[in-house]
């Protein structure tokens, strides 16, 4: 295998066994990022395969499935890597978020009536909230240092489009 990907198991609970695992079988580089959601995420190698160990919570799965996998599929695929297109746009809604991780919320980015790119969150941003991704159409990222984000405000917008 060229990857290994695997789902929950990653984090530090006592059924939690991939990290061990994985400095069992290989060689852990990381294991705690600064991201929200999807703090648990375990990289590394076995043998020559790279490995993924993606959390168990539904949304964070899908944030480091977007962020970290698929770039790597796609270089080691071959193809021309592009940066991940960011859009801006006007806050629709009070955005809640404390400073220390990058923040991935899930939001649905449109345009007003003049033309300006807005995008609103829904109100529960929880890792395990599986309808805050299926409702949205982008992320709306939050850099580290960032706290709460009033309505009218510009965010950064990464759209969905073109996910693996």
């Amino acid at each position: 295998a060229d990857v290994i990907l695997t789902s929950g198991g990653a984090s530090s609970g006592d059924e939690d066994h991939v990290s061990a695992l994985l400095n069992e079988a290989g060689a852990m580089a990381e294991w705690r990022i600064a991201v929200k959601p999807g703090r648990p995420l375990a990289f590394g190698s076995i043998n020559n395969a790279i490995f993924f160990g993606l959390p168990g919570n539904p949304v964070s799965v899908m944030v480091t499935y977007y962020q970290f996998v698929q770039p790597t599929l796609r270089k080691i695929m071959g193809a021309t890597i592009q940066p991940q297109l960011l859009l801006k746009a006007a806050a629709g809604n009070l955005i809640k978020k404390r400073p220390g991780r990058t923040e991935y919320q899930r939001g649905f980015l449109t345009t007003n009536e003049s033309g300006v790119p807005t995008v609103t969150t829904e109100s529960d941003q929880g890792s395990g909230i599986l309808s805050s991704m299926s409702n949205a159409n982008c992320f709306v990222v939050l850099p580290v240092d960032s706290g709460r984000v009033e309505a009218g405000e510009q965010v950064t917008v990464q759209p969905f489009f073109g996910i693996m």
